[in-house]
């Protein structure tokens, strides 16, 4: 960062620490003691669509390391209708950690076969005793987190009120993105 960038107040933007993904089992705690959401065992990684023989090689790569659990659901590649990707692992719900690993693991690998530029996000999906769903989503070029909450009834609107409320509880448990207007609806989201 110059001398211009702080004369005008431009900031350098924080980027990825995919370490901080191993925050979410001790947040998930402090959710589960504000809000009464426990972990679904579902959670995804998000990128930009990519083709080719590389991709395939990798998906190839990451499925071999995360399918070697014997009986376990492999993990899938899905698309949504916006036109990304979703590599999605399914764990039980007592296993966030594990989960966590997962994505992780997803993350590493993508990056590391150059395809850091094309990931998105990741999220791991929550449920309530009332069926309410709620994902923490991981922004990835930004490296904070934040809540996502669609209401449901197949409507694409948002509980803000819950999202603003899940902010709060996780404040001091997550590192927040505290732009707003980066809380993207992840519609449709496998894992919710």
């Amino acid at each position: 960062m110059g001398l211009l960038d702080i004369l005008l107040g431009r900031s350098r933007a924080v980027g990825p620490d995919l370490d901080r993904l191993f925050a979410l089992p001790s947040a998930a705690v402090g959710l589960e003691a504000a809000a009464g959401f426990r972990p679904t065992g579902q959670g995804a990684v998000c990128f930009a669509t990519v083709e080719g023989a590389a991709f395939e090689r990798t998906h190839r790569e990451i499925r071999a390391l995360l399918d070697a659990d014997a009986g376990r659901t492999p993990v899938e590649l899905s698309h949504d209708a916006y036109g990304y990707s979703w590599l999605v692992s399914y764990r039980s719900p007592g296993e966030l950690p594990v989960l966590v690993n997962d994505l992780h693991a997803v993350n590493s690998t993508l990056e590391a076969a150059g395809f850091g530029p094309r990931l998105l996000c990741s999220l791991a999906g929550f449920v309530a005793d009332d069926g309410r769903r709620l994902a923490l989503v991981y922004l990835y070029k930004r490296g904070t987190f934040y809540p996502f909450a669609p209401l449901s009834g197949g409507r694409q609107q948002r509980d803000n009120a819950l999202e603003l409320r899940i902010r709060a509880a996780l404040d001091d448990e997550l590192p927040v993105e505290a732009d707003l207007g980066r809380w993207f609806p992840v519609w449709g989201a496998p894992g919710l």
